[in-house]
């Protein structure tokens, strides 16, 4: 059976694509409490909150991260027959 390496460049990329969707996620929580002007307690109180649409854009990110890396895949294969 084969080992799988993660280099620790690939986890510094992810981690930093993690912190991305999570300071995405802060931004969101920080507008909706401008926008329907409640507490700015909430920042803290919704942080459960956050953290789900933090993990649901980073799956979507993810995601659309794997279907270009099959486009690409698919064209380059296609350039060399």
């Amino acid at each position: 059976m084969k080992d799988i390496v993660v280099t620790a460049k690939r986890i510094k990329k992810e981690l930093c694509i993690l912190l991305g969707c999570f300071a995405f996620a802060c931004i969101l929580n920080v507008i909706s409490i401008m926008l329907f002007q409640t507490a700015w307690l909430e920042i803290f109180t919704q942080i459960g909150y956050v953290l789900i649409i933090t993990f649901s854009i980073y799956v979507l990110v993810t995601f659309i991260r794997l279907v270009i890396r099959l486009f690409r895949a698919l064209l380059s294969s296609g350039k060399q027959r």
